[in-house]
């Protein structure tokens, strides 16, 4: 069954590339470019989670989320939002943001924090012979549990919930304590030394685990 986000965002041409790549990760999405119109289909639908811009027409999506947290609505919530300011980024928080994210963004960024943040609710993720479950992010192979170390099991969280997804470099490096090119050469191929996932790198660009 496919998860139903709510997407508010003003800016047309983002928001039908946000949409779209939603879409094409068996997400449904519904799209609004207003907050009256955001609140008005809160109240008609339920969804899975919401992802808001914050200024936007009639009510900014801070005031937005206020409102349907005062009105007991507990469905996760994601910012993005070209206010980098600590102020609003304290209040998204305070009211009940899960995750924020600053413009301009690569899309796939988002589908990332969508995915991790939906995984919460999913089953074990299932490649091949290797089960991971993102509750206790724990990688078993053939059945065994397979100690990972860290920054592994953050590397391996990432490629399992966006398979044949490209997952961008700047991601990826965010999982290092050092971050450099090298080391995140050296601890992806340990990755696909413990787990034989087939990563591949594209060059410039980032890494994907490609579908089985």
């Amino acid at each position: 069954m496919k998860k139903n986000i709510l997407l508010l965002e003003d800016d047309k041409e983002l928001a039908l590339t946000l949409k779209e790549l939603l879409e094409e990760s068996s997400y449904s999405v519904e799209l609004v470019h207003n907050g009256n119109d955001a609140i008005d289909a809160s109240y008609d639908n339920k969804y899975d989670l919401y992802i808001f811009d914050i200024n936007v027409p009639d009510m900014n999506g801070l005031e937005l989320l206020e409102s349907l947290r005062n009105a007991d609505d507990k469905t996760p919530a994601i910012f993005i939002s070209a206010l980098i300011d600590l102020d609003s980024i304290s209040k998204a928080f305070s009211i009940g943001a899960d995750d924020y994210l600053k413009k301009p963004f690569y899309p796939e960024e988002l589908l990332i924090r969508v995915n991790a943040k939906l995984s919460q609710k999913k089953k074990e993720i299932e490649y091949e012979n290797l089960r991971f479950s993102p509750d206790s992010k724990t990688l078993s192979i053939d059945g065994k549990i397979v100690q990972l170390g860290e920054v592994q099991e953050k590397l391996c969280e990432l490629f399992m919930q966006n398979i044949g997804n490209v997952i961008d470099k700047t991601i990826l490096l965010d999982q290092l304590t050092q971050p450099s090119d090298t080391a995140l050469r050296v601890a992806v191929n340990k990755l696909k030394q413990t787990t034989h996932l087939p990563i591949k790198n594209i060059r410039g660009v980032g890494y994907i685990l490609e579908k089985s």
